[in-house]
C-alpha cells in the first residue's frame, strides 16, 4: 500500500511539474504574439483625432465662446468625432488629465471587458479622488467606497458588499418598500396636477423625491417622507447637493484644473456639495444604526445596511456603503423613470400595450406586487431597455489601460483612459436597426441580432454598476404602477436631449397625468 502511495505522489508531481511546464510554454507563446502583433501595429500617435495646440493642447475646446466642445452637448461631440474620424478617435493634450482614446466599435468593447483584469481601473475622478483620500481623509481612511477608488482598497470594499448587493433574491425582498414609495409617488402627482392634469415645471425634482425615498426605504429602512407636503427642507437639500455634485464634475475634470492650484468658485460649490451629502447621509445612516439591535428581535425584513453589517460587522463600511448609494443613486435612477415616462407619452402605442400588459398580470389596483408579477412585465421591461438604449442617463464609461494594450491595430500605451461611447454605439443601425425608431419589441426578439455589448448602461464586468439589481426593480415597479393609475400625454414642443448632469430631456417635462 505504501508503495503504491509513493508511485502515485510521484506520478501526481510529475503530471503537476508538466502542467506547470504547459502553462509556462503558453505563457511564453503568448508573450511571443503579444510581441510580435504590438510590432505589426500602428503607433499610438497615428491613431485620428482631433489636433492640440502648444500649451492648451485640447483642452481649450471646452472653454466658454472660444471651444467647440460644449461639455452640456457632449452627445454632439461624440457623436461628430465619429462621423469625423471613425470607430477609434484619439482626444491628447487634456491639461492635468491623460489622453482620452474614445471607442466606437462593440467588438472592441466587448474584448477590452472579457480581457479585464482583478482590478480594473476605471476613467478616474480626480476631483472626488482628492475629496476622499486627502480633503476628508480622516473620515474615509481605507475605506473610500467604490466611485472614484481603484485597486486593493476597491476590490477589497466591492468585495465585502457585493454578495448583499449584486444577488437578484435580495433586491426582491424589497419589493414591498419599493412599491409603497411608489405609492407616495403617485399620490403626489395627484395633489400638484394642475386643472388640465398636467404637472408642474419642476416634476423632475418630484421623481428625485421618489428616488430618494425609495433609497432610504430599501438601504436604511428609513421614512424620510420626501413626498409629504411638509416635507423636512433636508431632502431638499440632499437632492440640490447630489445635483450640484453631478453638475460640477464635467466641469472639474475636463475644464482647465485651476481648482488643483486655488479654491475656485466651482471647487468651493462642489466640496460643499460632497460635504452636504456626507452630513446628511452619514445622519440617517446613524439613526438607522441606532434601531439594528431592535431589528434583531422583529421578524421585519433587515435593510440593506443591517444585512451588511450582519455579514461584515462593520459600522464604517456600512455607512460608506449608504453614502455611494445616495451619491449615485438618486439622479441616475430619476433621470431613467423620467426619460421612459416622456417616450411612453409620446409613443402612445407602446404605452398602450405596456398598460394592457400590466392590467393581465395585475388586473387589481390594490394588488401587492411579488417578484413574479415583476418577471411577467417583459414589454414593460422592453420599454425601459429601449428608453436606455436611445437615451442612456451615461453616455459612456470605460477603463483606464493598466497595461500596454492593442486596440483597433493601435498601440495604446498604459496610463490612457479608454472611453466606451454608448450613446453613439448604441445608436448606430448597423448594432439597432433602424436605431432611431422607439421599438421596445427589438429586446423581446430571440434572433440573436443584438450585440450584447452595443448598449451597456449599467457597464459590465467587475465594476458593473453596484446598484443595478435594485435600480431595475424600483424603476419597474414604480412605472407599472403609475400605468395603473394614470395614462400618460404630452402635449408640448418636443424636447431634446442633454446633459444636466445625467442625459435627460432639455426643458419642462409638463407631463398629463390623466386618471383611468
Amino acid at each position: 500500500m505504501q508503495i503504491l502511495n509513493c508511485k502515485f505522489t510521484k506520478l501526481l508531481k510529475n503530471t503537476v511539474k508538466q502542467s506547470n511546464n504547459i502553462i509556462k510554454t503558453l505563457e511564453t507563446l503568448t508573450t511571443e504574439v503579444e510581441e510580435q502583433d504590438w510590432s505589426r501595429c500602428r503607433p499610438y500617435s497615428e491613431i485620428p483625432g482631433p489636433k492640440p495646440i502648444p500649451f492648451l493642447g485640447n483642452t481649450w475646446r471646452f472653454i466658454p465662446f472660444i471651444g467647440d466642445f460644449k461639455i452640456q452637448a457632449v452627445d454632439q461631440v461624440s457623436k461628430k468625432l465619429y462621423k469625423e474620424f471613425g470607430d477609434i478617435v484619439k482626444v491628447e493634450g487634456l491639461l492635468g488629465r491623460p489622453d482620452m482614446v474614445f471607442i466606437y466599435d462593440a467588438n472592441e468593447i466587448e474584448r477590452i471587458f472579457r480581457q479585464e483584469e482583478r482590478m480594473p481601473y476605471r476613467p478616474s475622478m480626480p476631483s472626488l479622488n482628492y475629496y476622499k483620500h486627502v480633503l476628508r481623509k480622516e473620515f474615509f481612511k481605507e475605506n473610500a467606497g467604490v466611485i472614484a477608488v481603484h485597486g486593493e482598497s476597491w476590490y477589497n470594499f466591492r468585495s465585502k458588499v457585493q454578495q448583499v448587493m449584486l444577488q437578484p433574491r435580495t433586491a426582491r425582498m424589497y419589493i414591498t418598500s419599493m412599491e409603497e414609495a411608489s405609492l407616495a409617488f403617485l399620490e403626489r402627482i395627484k395633489k400638484i396636477r394642475n386643472k388640465n392634469d398636467e404637472v408642474p415645471d419642476d416634476f423632475l425634482n418630484e421623481i428625485h423625491k421618489w428616488s430618494l425615498e425609495s433609497i432610504a426605504r430599501v438601504a436604511l429602512d428609513v421614512r424620510l417622507g420626501c413626498l409629504d407636503d411638509d416635507a423636512n427642507i433636508e431632502t431638499q437639500q440632499l437632492i440640490d447637493a447630489v445635483t450640484t455634485f453631478f453638475k460640477n464634475v464635467g466641469i472639474l475634470e475636463l475644464k482647465i484644473p485651476f481648482w488643483k492650484l486655488f479654491n475656485t468658485p466651482t471647487w468651493l460649490k462642489y466640496v460643499n456639495a460632497l460635504d452636504t451629502i456626507l452630513s446628511i447621509t452619514s445622519r440617517y445612516t446613524t439613526v438607522a444604526l441606532s434601531r439594528t439591535k431592535e431589528a434583531e428581535k422583529s421578524d421585519k425584513e433587515p435593510s440593506l445596511l443591517e444585512r451588511v453589517l450582519a455579514l461584515e460587522n462593520d459600522t464604517k463600511l456600512a455607512t460608506i456603503l449608504s453614502l455611494d448609494l445616495f451619491l449615485v443613486g438618486i439622479d441616475t435612477t430619476s433621470s431613467t423613470v423620467a426619460s421612459t415616462l416622456y417616450q411612453l407619452a409620446l409613443h402612445p402605442d407602446e404605452q398602450d400595450r405596456a398598460y394592457n400588459e400590466v392590467c393581465n398580470i395585475l388586473p387589481s389596483k390594490d394588488m401587492q406586487l411579488d417578484g413574479k408579477h415583476l418577471d411577467k412585465l417583459k414589454y414593460l421591461k422592453a420599454c425601459i431597455k429601449e428608453t436606455l438604449r436611445m437615451y442612456p442617463v451615461v453616455i459612456g464609461n470605460g477603463r483606464c489601460m493598466t497595461k500596454d494594450t492593442i486596440i483597433k491595430g493601435y498601440r495604446v500605451p498604459k496610463g490612457v483612459q479608454v472611453v466606451f461611447q454608448h450613446y453613439v454605439i448604441s445608436n448606430l443601425d448597423k448594432y439597432f436597426p433602424h436605431s432611431d425608431k422607439f421599438l421596445p419589441e427589438r429586446w423581446l426578439q430571440s434572433d440573436g441580432v443584438r450585440h450584447s455589448f452595443a448598449s451597456l448602461p449599467f457597464g459590465y464586468g467587475r465594476r458593473m454598476c453596484l446598484g443595478r439589481r435594485f435600480a431595475e426593480l424600483e424603476m419597474l415597479v414604480v412605472i407599472s404602477k403609475i400605468l395603473q393609475r394614470y395614462k400618460i400625454e404630452y402635449h408640448h414642443e418636443k424636447l431634446e436631449y442633454y446633459i444636466n448632469p445625467m442625459y435627460t430631456p432639455k426643458g419642462s417635462l409638463n407631463l398629463k397625468f390623466i386618471d383611468r
